[in-house]
């Protein structure tokens, strides 16, 4: 099973690539994270943001895998604990399909993306920068799979 992040967004700082990545390279080869980063739409004054959102989202989607499951990143979405977060991990390695969780831009996610989603995962409902999200996600998914394996890394 692999879980791919397809993130808007382009060029991000050292820090967040280098926080990433440390947590990414930890998850086991049977349960991957990958990132899909996605071209931001070009903006203009002008253009209105639904047109930006639509964009974005075609491209997201497009980045889904044939049968793939498909969560996306949503403040309104459900907001789970580490411990629920694991089952979650315990029950997507039980189906064995692919998971793409989807990051949308600076204007969010299109209905398109929100439409498609099983369901909505809300990490905060603090507003985070997008960047960030890369990493809380990564972490967190490393958290829950040192809890299923019983990893000392997470400590009840």
């Amino acid at each position: 099973m692999r879980i791919l992040l397809v993130a808007v967004g382009t060029r991000m700082p050292s820090w967040v690539q280098t926080g990433y990545e440390e947590y990414a390279k930890r998850l086991p080869r049977d349960c991957r994270l990958e990132l899909v980063e996605i071209p931001p739409a070009k903006r203009a004054r002008t253009t209105p943001v639904e047109r930006l959102r639509q964009a974005e989202g075609e491209r997201l989607l497009a980045a889904v895998p044939p049968g793939g499951r498909v969560l996306a990143l949503d403040e309104r979405g459900l907001s789970w604990s580490t411990r629920e977060l694991a089952e979650q991990l315990t029950h997507w390695q039980r189906t064995g399909k692919d998971v793409a969780l989807l990051v949308g831009g600076p204007d969010g996610l299109s209905d398109a993306c929100r439409e498609r989603a099983e369901g909505l995962w809300s990490l905060s409902r603090l507003t985070l920068p997008h960047a960030m999200v890369r990493v809380i996600v990564a972490e967190q998914l490393y958290r829950a799979w040192s809890m299923l394996t019983r990893h000392p890394y997470h400590r009840d």
